[in-house]
This record gives C-alpha cells, structure tokens and sequence, in this order.
C-alpha cells in the first residue's frame, strides 16, 4: 500500500464518460483531447497536475450531468537502460 503521495504528482487520466462530446469542448475540460467512440461514449485524456485538479474536473462532468463510466491513470512506461539499448539494435537492424 502507498501512502497516496504518488497519486498527488502531475499524471495522466483516460476519463470515460457516457455520451458524446466534440473537441469544441475541450477549453472546459482544462485542454483535454475529447474522443467520441462509435458506442456512444467520449475518452477525455490529458494531463493533471494532481489530485484536486482531479476532482475538479470530475465536477465540471457532474456539473455538466454527463454519466462517469472510468477513471483511468494512465503510468509512464518505465524502462530499464537494457531493454532501451536492446529496443535500439532492434530499429537499426
């Protein structure tokens, strides 16, 4: 278990809501990429500060009454200085 300072440092979010929201949007949504899917729903990804800044756009979607599906975290892929250089033989072969 972490003591929650990991998830109170600028991240990522994939943030699902149920209806379908055109880019014009996205000034209201602190910048965020909207991306409708054919099932009726839009991905909202961008970056966050932290974890208020969090919750306040999970309010403007309340606020807005559009239906939360997920909240996602999206991690940085870590990579270890090995698998770096094996990657780079692979692309100049």
């Amino acid at each position: 278990m972490t003591d929650g300072r990991a998830f109170d440092e600028q991240a990522i979010y994939q943030i699902t809501v149920k209806g379908s929201i055109d880019q014009s949007w996205s000034d209201w949504f602190d910048g965020f990429i909207l991306t409708p899917q054919a099932e009726g729903t839009t991905h909202l990804t961008g970056p966050l500060p932290d974890q208020a800044a969090l919750h306040g756009l999970l309010g403007r979607i309340r606020d807005l009454g559009l239906p939360l599906l997920s909240v996602r975290r999206l991690e940085r892929e870590r990579r270890s200085p090995t698998s770096d250089t094996r990657s780079r033989r692979r692309c100049q072969r």
